[in-house]
């Protein structure tokens, strides 16, 4: 077993002890910090959390930088009716601090499951929260 097979198993193992939010009931709630190798949590989770401090979600680097979603994917050319939706930037070197706009590109949700079979060192970008 290799370090990565562990953190993977570790990470399952907090999810899986992980209460439910108080107030939507579907996510996990939060990790707040960690104290004495142990786990202390908050009581509700991040997007509640940030719902009632009424703080805006986090863009990703790449959104901030003034990279935007093309209206139709650059592998197979489809065009998307719902962009946000149908739509994700990918980091074709892998590195998802390298926002340079000859490393971003947009890619649709079938491209994906291709690009992921197919095991390229492509990677997914975060995603855009609601504005």
């Amino acid at each position: 077993m290799g370090w990565l097979h562990f953190r993977k198993v570790y990470l399952l193992n907090i999810d899986m002890n992980r209460p439910t939010c108080t107030v939507c009931n579907i996510n996990n709630v939060a990790i707040n910090y960690y104290s004495n190798n142990k786990v202390r949590y908050r009581s509700v989770c991040d997007a509640c959390y940030r719902k009632k401090k009424k703080l805006k979600p986090v863009a990703p680097l790449w959104y901030k930088r003034g990279y935007r979603k093309k209206a139709a994917c650059e592998l197979c050319g489809y065009r998307a009716k719902y962009p946000t939706k149908q739509l994700l930037v990918f980091h074709v070197d892998g590195n998802e601090k390298n926002v340079d706009a000859f490393n971003l590109k947009t890619v649709c949700l079938n491209c994906k499951v291709e690009l992921n079979m197919n095991k390229t060192k492509w990677h997914e970008s975060t995603i855009i929260p609601d504005f």
